[in-house]
């Protein structure tokens, strides 16, 4: 775990150039899409939905998370969830808490805005998140979403 305290920001023209610079180990690459495509998927969704930050620590950028809110999963108004839509650690930074940080981050956004569950999807495979994801408590629910895996953390 870092040693100072990691925050979050708003990307701005301010560190545009930082958050796009945030790149992972290149055999990870297969699982999560550049900063640079989750910002325009950000740009192309609704106000609200999409929640894009950089994460920092002291002055370094070190991560890039990308948090969904309210999103109609079906694509019918049926069912709507919230949850984490990207998470890119830059390669020189993981394994120092800031994946664990960005998802608590996204547990208490989640639990401002009264939701009681949240959703990732990912990849499975020997280079893919799903450790990750099951160590902090995420778990399968039997569902897919273009191929990936999809998992809920409770949130009490």
């Amino acid at each position: 775990m870092t040693t100072s305290t990691p925050r979050l920001e708003e990307v701005t023209p301010r560190n545009f150039e930082a958050a796009t610079g945030i790149k992972v180990r290149p055999e990870q690459e297969f699982a999560v899409s550049p900063v640079m495509q989750s910002l325009a998927e950000a740009y192309v969704h609704p106000a609200g939905v999409a929640w894009p930050r950089l994460i920092v620590d002291g002055d370094r950028p070190v991560g890039f998370l990308m948090a969904f809110f309210d999103i109609d999963w079906k694509a019918d108004g049926t069912l709507f969830r919230s949850g984490l839509w990207r998470l890119n650690i830059a390669a020189g930074e993981q394994r120092r808490g800031y994946g664990r940080f960005a998802v608590e981050s996204v547990a208490a956004e989640i639990r401002r805005r009264g939701g009681k569950e949240l959703y990732v999807t990912w990849h499975a495979g020997p280079d893919g998140p799903e450790d990750f994801y099951l160590g902090l408590g995420f778990r399968p629910n039997g569902e897919l979403s273009a191929g990936e895996i999809v998992g809920v953390l409770e949130l009490s």
